[in-house]
């Protein structure tokens, strides 16, 4: 199955844009069911150098599934939705994607040859649903059951079963994406700091962010009672290096007991 010419054009500016999930599904918000699709989708973003921006979950309601794609539809953001595709009146999915973005639900030629030779009679009246889809969608092929999902510009629609799902999106990161694969991933430093309270280190974590902008400085103290605070220094390789550095110079030079729990060395020794 090939990307028609205006997604192969889409994804030219790829490199700088966001990725996002939404998990939807009641049963995900009652506890019914857990969700399993997070943690495998920033896994499978991890093994291409990738890292997820942002994730949300989202019940059945139609109103408010149509709005929250109508807003992520109008941004640039690359979205993996999981869930809600099927054939049964509880999954919406499809046609709030097509009302949020302004277009009429038809039944896709491609998707409908791969259905019908899957099924055959059986395929009407109820299952051809499974690819009525946005006008302008194009299908991601299912290699469990051939049931295919759907992407519609840059939003990928595939089913909650994980089975189907995940391979799915790995189809979707390596056929739409490959430029997007990262040889030299963010990585992540690590430090303790022992018996000092969290205010003391505002400044200077505030001085190391300033000065280190494409870095994520992370505070985690501990909940246990012990005075410790972790400090996660996060971004491009050198970028991380030359800020943890600086991170490990100024606590020397406070005097501050510290312990490095991840340090570039490591890397190196390992």
């Amino acid at each position: 199955m090939c990307a028609s010419e205006n997604m192969k054009h889409e994804t030219g500016d790829s490199e700088r844009r966001a990725i996002g999930a939404l998990l939807v599904g009641d049963e995900l918000l009652t506890g019914k069911r857990v969700d399993k699709h997070l943690p495998k989708l920033i896994e499978l973003l991890a093994a291409r150098g990738l890292e997820l921006s942002w994730a949300q979950y989202v019940g059945d309601d139609a109103a408010r599934l149509r709005a929250v794609l109508a807003r992520t539809l109008a941004d640039d953001d690359i979205v993996f939705s999981f869930g809600g595709i099927g054939a049964t009146p509880d999954d919406r999915t499809r046609q709030c994607a097509a009302a949020a973005a302004g277009l009429e639900l038809a039944i896709h030629p491609e998707g409908r040859a791969v259905l019908e030779e899957r099924f055959g009679d059986r395929l009407y009246p109820h299952r051809i649903r499974m690819v009525e889809w946005p006008v302008g969608a194009e299908p991601i092929p299912n290699p469990v059951n051939g049931v295919p999902g759907f992407s519609l510009r840059h939003h990928h629609f595939v089913p909650g079963f994980p089975s189907m799902a995940w391979p799915m999106v790995e189809w979707v990161l390596d056929r739409r994406y490959a430029e997007m694969h990262n040889p030299d991933p963010p990585v992540e430093y690590l430090i303790e700091v022992r018996d000092t309270p969290e205010s003391e280190l505002i400044d200077l974590m505030e001085a190391i962010m300033a000065a280190h902008p494409s870095v994520r400085l992370a505070c985690l103290p501990n909940a246990s009672g012990r005075r410790v605070i972790e400090l996660g220094l996060r971004g491009p390789r050198a970028a991380a290096v030359a800020a943890y550095d600086a991170l490990v110079g100024a606590l020397t030079d406070q005097v501050l007991p510290m312990t490095p729990l991840r340090a570039p060395e490591d890397e190196s020794a390992a």
